[in-house]
């Protein structure tokens, strides 16, 4: 049996047969009652390290670490500045 997933307009697809990667979270459960987990979301949509950090951390702070999960992707949105934009003069 397989089980479809729609990321914008691409679809995952997860073998029930065989237990997924998604499906074991190793210490919490904060990503688990996610409709897409941040993973996915990255993954699909090919974003940065930076990138991908300030999405899992800005997803889930309420139900782990508040301030300073929102702290975490702050510091990860400097970086990603710092380095997508240093070389180019800072340009908005």
């Amino acid at each position: 049996m397989k089980k479809k997933l729609a990321v914008g307009n691409k679809t995952v697809v997860r073998i029930a047969k065989k237990k997924s990667a998604l499906d074991t979270q190793v210490a919490g459960g904060h990503y688990k009652n996610m409709v897409i987990q941040p993973v996915v979301f990255c993954q699909v949509n090919k974003l940065t390290f930076c990138e991908s950090s300030v999405i899992k951390y800005v997803c889930r702070h309420r139900n782990k670490n508040k301030l300073q999960d929102l702290e975490k992707a702050k510091h990860f949105i400097d970086l990603l500045i710092d380095i997508e934009y240093a070389k180019k003069g800072r340009k908005k």
